[in-house]
């Protein structure tokens, strides 16, 4: 291996395993040529594969149960309506700029997500799209964020809304963020004397949920000759022109790594699991419904439940045991059958059209490991090997919709994100299947620092 002095990251939020098959690195020539120096695969995402906590699992090597999140939004043990927000503040792991900071190598970290509020590190940092607002204190040093905006021409944090009907107004946001995004990084590269650089585009994630069914054949509402059915494959082919450049730019004593935190693929629908809960006999309501109705814990008959479910990407469905919740009718010994009953049910659930769903109710005792295991949720679902989200109103017409509750949606999460490893000088063209946690600790290796003895990822170096 090449002297690599330096390393740079370029996340690609949500981006698919397929980019790595020849068929679309004929059109990647950038991508392509990084597959060749070094190493490749699809890239196993976190159990949720959702953006948190799948990028602090893979810059902490860390899984959930050590963290102690399991999405955006997590639920305050015992407490029926208790809910918190996984912000930076979150986090107790190191991750990868805590622990190179900490060693004297300096860092730029721009638009990871999970960092805000912004904590200081040894180099600058840009927080990512759960900044409130532009006028937030977003950036490490503060004063940076008016440099950002002079390089720029006005930095942009995120889209306004990637769920609308107003396709030609998103993607020109997407474009817009994006090329923002490419000329900070492009400051922060020539200006920072770094030695480990990162950043994530947000830009795949906002276009594949809004422009998915326009550009695949397989979705069910795809409509042929439609004006954006080259979408996905004219913005990949935008973001690898960047690549190259900000590969040259990072110089030829830098490792570079592409990766993303999961996949994508396209959406079949919702299933509107508290409904299912209901149907049932898990769910039981205090009151009539006038109609679809965004489910909250006030509506609901706690001496009459038994379970409830959080929507998503994933669904979080959680058990009302006696001792733990409020007002619990399932007693510690009941537990287990009641939770098996659930899990034997969810694998009986048909789609719209008859077919038994391929759904995941999984455990999280056989999923996670650290402290925080027993503040997950009594089981995850992945409805239909994550092809069908879960809705979160109830009071539905059918157990299934074609939308999100807040807009229109194309796709949904998939296990497999990507991994490429470039090597400078080399031609190596290896492949192999990984797991995001190994990121953090290929870093390091590439970087001569030693790596925690608590990482629970391998290099694949």
């Amino acid at each position: 291996m090449s002297a690599i002095q330096r390393a740079i990251v370029i996340g690609w939020d949500s981006a698919p395993a397929d980019l790595l098959t020849d068929q679309w690195l004929q059109e990647l020539p950038n991508l392509r040529r990084l597959t060749n120096q070094g190493i490749a695969g699809p890239m196993r995402s976190s159990d949720p594969p959702i953006t948190v906590p799948a990028w602090t699992s893979m810059l902490s090597s860390q899984n959930p149960g050590c963290l102690g999140f399991y999405g955006f939004r997590n639920r305050k043990p015992g407490d029926y309506e208790g809910m918190w927000i996984a912000t930076s503040a979150a986090v107790r792991a190191p991750r990868l700029w805590d622990i190179l900071s900490s060693q004297g190598q300096r860092c730029a970290v721009l638009n990871v997500p999970q960092t805000y509020p912004v904590a200081p590190l040894n180099g600058v940092l840009v927080s990512s799209f759960l900044t409130p607002g532009i006028d937030s204190e977003y950036t490490y040093p503060p004063g940076l964020k008016h440099d950002l905006d002079r390089a720029t021409g006005g930095y942009m944090i995120d889209c306004d809304n990637f769920r609308t009907n107003d396709k030609t107004k998103l993607l020109e946001q997407i474009y817009q963020m994006t090329d923002k995004r490419f000329a900070a990084a492009k400051y922060l590269l020539q200006r920072e004397n770094w030695d480990f650089f990162m950043m994530v585009y947000m830009g795949p994630d906002r276009l594949q949920h809004g422009f998915w069914k326009y550009c695949d054949p397989q979705h069910r509402k795809f409509e042929p000759g439609n004006p954006f059915q080259s979408a996905l494959l004219d913005y990949y082919k935008h973001l690898d022109q960047q690549l190259g450049e900000l590969a040259d730019i990072a110089g030829d004593d830098a490792a570079v790594l592409v990766v993303s935190d999961h996949g994508a693929k396209r959406m079949e629908g919702s299933f509107n699991v508290n409904d299912w809960l209901r149907d049932e006999g898990f769910l039981t309501l205090n009151q009539p419904l006038e109609g679809i109705t965004d489910f909250s814990t006030d509506l609901v008959d706690w001496p009459q439940t038994t379970a409830w479910a959080w929507g998503g990407y994933y669904s979080r469905i959680f058990l009302n045991v006696a001792g733990r919740e409020p007002q619990g009718t399932i007693t510690p010994n009941e537990y287990e059958s009641v939770r098996d009953d659930l899990i034997r049910r969810l694998g009986q659930i048909t789609d719209d059209r008859g077919r038994i769903m391929n759904t995941k109710a999984l455990r999280p005792q056989e999923l996670f490991t650290g402290p925080y295991v027993d503040e997950a949720p009594d089981l995850l679902v992945y409805f239909d090997d994550l092809y069908w989200r879960a809705g979160q109103h109830i009071g539905n017409d059918s157990l299934y919709s074609f939308d999100t509750e807040i807009g229109p949606d194309d796709a949904v999460h998939d296990y497999d994100g990507i991994f490429v490893l470039s090597l400078p000088g080399e031609q190596r063209g290896e492949k192999m299947r990984l797991q995001l946690m190994d990121v953090a600790p290929t870093v390091l290796k590439l970087l001569n620092v030693e790596i925690p003895a608590n990482f629970e990822g391998t290099s694949v170096i």
